[in-house]
């Protein structure tokens, strides 16, 4: 039948957008530009025209396709015009769940980019998923994150064991994963994992600087150490024997226990041993049940403190405050519950932010201000980053931090990175507790941090 016998009512099934540059072209490949567009003779033809090439058009409009999708810039994955996404690791259930509040604090710190604007008009989407301390489960959640979240990078993903899991897997996709909230020395090596860097300080530097203080103040005490049987455990109990030297001798016990265990027993051995000063290296709820079970002994040693323990909410209040009394530690950053910080801004917005986007947290809790520091130190390598929110270059901003001071760090704490530096905080101050705060001992340390190993 011809266009001409068509019945008057009969319309094509198709709707054709004559705007469209695709469809500009056919129309003039086909010679029909003369045509009245929208003329029943003129759709009729050209629906034929296509159904003649369909076979040769299918092919040509993938691939048109794909060559599209190549054009696309490489931020694409997690990242559009109004949104970054970011992935998370942390145990909120668990025997380390204390730790949870780190990731609590770093969504309500993201809220409250989101809130004033985003990072260039971005808004941050967070995304955080609970592995409660098992690698395998990281792992999983990593991929889900990675691969159907889309996310753009990871960060601040809690714990040794967990990071060190999926270190291999995003390292081979190059996905940023930074600032690993952990303090073991693996995640600086930018020659083997260019994709992969700490925040805080390392474990075993900080095992050196109780040694150093040993020395210093009880140099003829015999020590004992209750030390977690894991990586976080063996890295700050080696730095404490390296920084012991000769006189690692002192050391006349010391027990590896499990982060689940019950540690009655193990602390009336230390006691028997004899030892006056005790390094507790573990997790916050061992420690608090050391520091009670101490006290129940009537055993008064020096008591040194981990700082990834040193949480008067989550340690020194669960041991009991009167029984924490002169434990000594470390820090980077202020503790609000110092008076000293009373009238400082930082603290003052830290209390604000804790009232208004994390009301359920506690504002004595070190690892909530530790999420804090830490989101407000990616904020900045965003915001360094400008336009430019491509992988590679989230990499070189991270390996680009100067003398960046985090309002809430200490003073004479800076962050510095480099491309052959992914260690980035490297001072720490000693600090003593007096029953309501932290308070500092001495100067800023950084001695500690000058021996490492150089196999980036």
């Amino acid at each position: 039948m011809g266009i001409a016998a068509l019945h008057p009512s009969y319309r094509p099934a198709t709707t054709f957008d004559f705007n469209n540059p695709i469809l500009r072209v056919i129309i003039v490949a086909a010679g029909l530009a003369s045509q009245a567009p929208g003329s029943l003779a003129f759709e009729a033809m050209l629906m034929q025209i296509i159904a003649k090439a369909r076979l040769a058009l299918y092919p040509a409009v993938a691939m048109l396709a794909v060559v599209l999708a190549t054009l696309q810039p490489a931020q694409a994955a997690g990242v559009t015009d109004t949104e970054i996404r970011i992935g998370n690791i942390m145990p909120y259930t668990g025997p380390l769940a204390a730790f949870a509040s780190i990731g609590r604090a770093e969504a309500a710190y993201f809220d409250m980019i989101n809130e004033r604007g985003g990072i260039n008009g971005r808004k941050i989407r967070f995304i955080s998923r609970d592995d409660s301390s098992n690698p395998r489960t990281a792992v999983e959640h990593t991929r889900d994150l990675v691969e159907q979240e889309r996310v753009h990078l990871m960060f601040g993903s809690f714990g040794t064991p967990s990071n060190l899991a999926t270190r291999t897997y995003l390292n081979e996709r190059s996905i940023p994963q930074l600032f690993v909230a952990s303090g073991d020395e693996e995640w600086a090596h930018p020659k083997r994992f260019p994709w992969t860097i700490g925040w805080q300080p390392t474990f075993r530097a900080e095992g050196r600087i109780y040694a150093n203080y040993i020395q210093a103040a009880y140099p003829s005490r015999k020590i004992a150490v209750l030390w977690q049987n894991d990586q976080f455990g063996r890295d700050l109990f080696r730095g404490l024997q390296e920084g012991l030297g000769l006189t690692a001798n002192m050391i006349v016990a010391d027990i590896a226990i499990d982060a689940d265990m019950s540690i009655d027993t193990q602390v009336d051995i230390l006691k028997s041993s004899g030892a006056e000063v005790l390094v507790l290296n573990c997790a916050p709820p061992i420690s608090a049940r050391a520091i009670r079970r101490a006290a129940e002994l009537d055993w008064h040693p020096v008591l040194l403190l981990v700082n990834a323990a040193a949480s008067i909410a989550n340690a020194l209040r669960p041991a009991g405050l009167q029984n924490a009394v002169g434990v000594i530690s470390t820090s980077f950053l202020k503790d609000a519950s110092d008076t000293a910080w009373k009238e400082d801004p930082a603290i003052k917005g830290w209390l604000a932010f804790m009232d208004k986007y994390y009301p359920d947290g506690d504002k004595e809790d070190s690892y909530a201000m530790f999420g804090y520091a830490a989101a407000e130190t990616l904020v900045q390598v965003l915001t360094q980053c400008g336009d430019d929110l491509s992988r590679e270059n989230i990499m070189r901003q991270a390996a680009s931090l100067r003398n960046y001071q985090s309002p809430v760090a200490l003073p004479g704490i800076a962050i510095n990175t480099g491309p052959a530096d992914f260690h980035p905080i490297e001072q720490m101050r000693l600090v003593q507790f007096d029953g309501n705060s932290w308070q500092p001992i001495g100067d800023v340390i950084e001695s500690a941090f000058a021996s490492r190993p150089n196999d980036n």
